[in-house]
């Protein structure tokens, strides 16, 4: 007969978010997830969590009081003669070259390009995550030094704490924000979590989630906080076509709802022309502004739609031209 798991053992394994300590063996480990999935069947209010209603609304004008009360507006961002420098033991790779560009407050801005172009390079110093070599980043004329609670990321991959339940992983970036009591954080949390459809899931777990439902959690995650400025790089690259049609017009929906600026990395000009207001084109070794494309269809935005497909088209085109320049050989969406 199986012994019990001391408490010492089951919190230091499971809660604290390693599954698998070393010390510990495949039958220890399942022992140990028994034991806490069990306590949590036989108590809904396990790590002292309330029973929470899930019919909260998803309109703004009925939004939770901590949410109207911030007010807070989208933001601008400015580059003025960016250029970043990536420097190793192997040499140095000049991965931006004076880019200048502005995002207007509550703009849906699109970054695509080749591979090495600098995507991403652009998308973490607007959060802060890395430092330009030459030229400045600004929000709203203001030097961004560092990551900020106005600047939230979405990464390709979820990102999300397996031993916290969809609940207290978009609870989890409320814990730093102030003036809020924790019922005032799950009420926030369930209105995000109603905004991307998941509020009948918010007692699931990660493993339990479809890769879709994972990308929806992380996007609620990320506008909890209610930030400013949401940057997304590539989140939807990893999803099977159904999903990300439906995460499409998801995020539409929001981007009209909330009205954040948003920076969306992605190599789909398709996918570009869907969701952005702009589409910026960059060129690969180093990354520089090729071209700035405008995207006026209205919304929402059908993947399918032949209009969309006839304004990918000259962006196709300006992408081949330049891969052909610069002799690469690469597939454009």
């Amino acid at each position: 007969m199986a012994k019990s798991v001391p408490a010492t053992s089951r919190g230091n394994a499971f809660f604290y978010g390693f599954p698998a300590q070393k010390q510990h063996s495949r039958s220890r480990e399942r022992l140990i997830r028994k034991a806490f999935f069990a306590k949590l069947a036989q108590n809904p209010n396990f790590f002292g969590r309330r029973q929470v209603m899930t019919n909260t609304p998803t309109n703004l004008s009925q939004a939770p009081d901590s949410i109207k009360a911030e007010n807070v507006s989208a933001a601008k961002i400015s580059l003025r003669n960016v250029s970043k420098t990536f420097r190793s033991r192997q040499g140095s790779v000049l991965a931006l070259d004076n880019v200048s560009l502005d995002v207007a407050e509550g703009e849906f801005l699109c970054l695509v390009g080749p591979s090495g172009c600098g995507k991403s390079t652009i998308l973490n110093l607007i959060a802060g995550l890395d430092t330009a070599t030459e030229g400045e980043v600004l929000m709203e004329g203001e030097p961004i030094t560092g990551p900020g609670r106005e600047r939230m990321v979405m990464f390709q991959e979820a990102a999300l704490f397996p031993w916290l339940d969809v609940l207290q992983n978009v609870m989890f970036g409320l814990r730093l924000k102030p003036n809020l009591n924790n019922a005032e954080r799950e009420e926030v949390a369930m209105f995000y979590l109603n905004l991307v459809g998941l509020q009948k899931f918010y007692r699931s777990h990660i493993h339990e989630l479809s890769g879709g439902m994972k990308q929806r959690v992380a996007l609620a995650r990320s506008l909890a906080p209610n930030p400013r400025i949401l940057l997304m790089d590539e989140p939807f690259s990893a999803l099977d076509a159904m999903t990300r049609e439906q995460l499409y017009g998801d995020l539409q929906r929001i981007f009209v709802q909330r009205q954040k600026t948003i920076v969306f990395v992605t190599h789909n000009i398709r996918e570009a022309a869907c969701l952005g207001d702009r589409i910026i084109l960059l060129s690969p070794n180093p990354g520089r502004i090729a071209h700035d494309f405008r995207v006026n269809l209205p919304r929402p935005r059908d993947i399918n739609d032949p209009a969309l497909s006839q304004t990918s088209i000259p962006i196709t085109a300006a992408l081949k031209n330049h891969l052909k320049k610069s002799g690469k050989i690469a597939e454009a969406d």
